[in-house]
């Protein structure tokens, strides 16, 4: 049977609860060493939209070709997505990190590490536009679990470059601190207060990002 249906290949094209899903899959089958051919009809079902009772019809070669496809847009590296619309809301990435408070803080510290919990870490992330003006723009107030089901929909261009984001300011962050602790010579004396910083007192996801990513 010839292949005839949408793949994605971008990664705006893919929501997170497809992508967790998809995960989902891999851990299931990892010890298995015959998965390989359920693993490959069970992205055709989540990603295409092909039920597993069709799949199983295509040929092996046509599948493998849409598989590579689908993995390499699961691998794309976006820039930061800014802003993104779900039906006819378009939420905005938070503008000012600093103005955080310290409700977003322990929300977002709790769930950026885990894909279970990655909506609820986009819901204090990106947040309805109220206001905008060319590239400048406003959000709502974090509102909790109110746009948690909304949230599963995220498209994952915006949550992998948000998670890329964060990995790259804690890089950027160490390294600007272990210049700083260099050219006062106080490497030494700090590297307990360093570490604490990086793994714990600061977004403390920073070292889990590069796993999950």
């Amino acid at each position: 049977m010839k292949i005839k249906l949408n793949v994605p290949t971008e990664l705006g094209e893919i929501k997170l609860s497809d992508y967790v899903k998809y995960l989902k899959v891999l851990e299931v089958n990892q010890d298995d060493d015959y998965s390989d051919v359920f693993v490959h009809q069970k992205i055709l079902d989540i990603f295409c939209g092909v039920p597993l009772i069709e799949a199983v019809e295509y040929k092996m070669s046509d599948v493998r070709k849409v598989v590579g496809t689908i993995t390499n847009t699961l691998n794309q590296k976006p820039e930061l997505v800014k802003t993104f619309k779900l039906g006819d809301t378009e939420f905005g990435f938070i503008p000012k990190l600093d103005d955080m408070t310290f409700g977003e803080y322990v929300d977002l510290d709790s769930n950026l590490g885990s894909w279970d919990n990655m909506y609820k870490a986009m819901a204090v992330l990106y947040r309805p536009v109220k206001q905008k003006i060319k590239d400048k723009y406003l959000i709502d107030d974090y509102k909790g679990d109110l746009y948690y089901d909304a949230m599963v929909h995220t498209p994952m261009d915006a949550v992998v470059s948000s998670m890329l984001f964060f990995y790259n300011l804690g890089k950027e962050l160490s390294i600007a601190m272990t210049k700083y602790l260099e050219e006062e010579n106080l490497l030494e004396d700090s590297v307990l207060s360093q570490t604490s910083l990086i793994n714990g007192d600061g977004i403390n996801q920073y070292k889990h990002l590069a796993d999950l990513i």
